[in-house]
């Protein structure tokens, strides 16, 4: 090749296509809980360490329906899916790794054994994923305050509204009541 064909792009070649793979779903998401399950039964791992899986794995499931509306590419979605296929695994297989006997008993970290440092990261996993649920839950419990605002500024206050299914409530004398439209339309 020449000087000429470089310049002209002649000897240029398609650079080679990168497949990435495809984001984990919801069904893939479901499946690591699944696996992480089994393994804490395998392996024997201890209740406490059982108790605090169980929990990050409700939350998780939980969270997931919420996630469609956010959507797993979010940063929420994105760090669910990370806690229940690679973060919680990893985690767990490192403490489950390890002589029982000695990953309970001797401190590798200041005073700290690897099963107090495994329970202070499940903690804070499942603390992640709480505050993650709360948040997806919060975008509907806006959204419904929202509506319920507009109804209220639309239509009046629900308890003294004169709309009823079959239409206006009649007037009982000697009570007060708002005033009654004077037109059909006026709602």
């Amino acid at each position: 090749m020449g000087v000429w064909d470089w310049l002209t792009g002649r000897d240029r070649q398609e650079p080679e296509r990168v497949v990435l793979p495809a984001p984990p779903t919801e069904d893939d998401v479901r499946a690591a809980l699944d696996e992480v399950a089994k393994t804490l039964v395998e392996r024997n791992a201890p209740p406490v360490v059982r108790a605090r899986v169980q929990r990050i794995d409700r939350t998780i499931r939980e969270t997931l329906p919420r996630l469609r509306n956010l959507g797993l590419a979010s940063y929420d979605g994105f760090s669910v899916m990370q806690t229940a296929t690679d973060y919680l695994p990893e985690a767990l297989d490192a403490y489950l790794r390890l002589p029982r006997q000695w990953a309970d008993t001797r401190p590798i970290e200041g005073y700290k054994t690897a099963l107090m440092i495994l329970i202070e990261q499940l903690d804070l996993l499942a603390a992640t994923m709480d505050k993650i649920f709360d948040a997806a839950n919060r975008e509907d419990a806006n959204a419904l305050i929202t509506h319920g605002r507009f109804l209220e500024a639309k239509f009046g206050h629900g308890s003294s509204s004169t709309l009823t299914a079959d239409g206006p409530v009649p007037e009982v004398p000697g009570t007060d009541q708002p005033p009654r439209p004077t037109n059909s339309l006026d709602l």
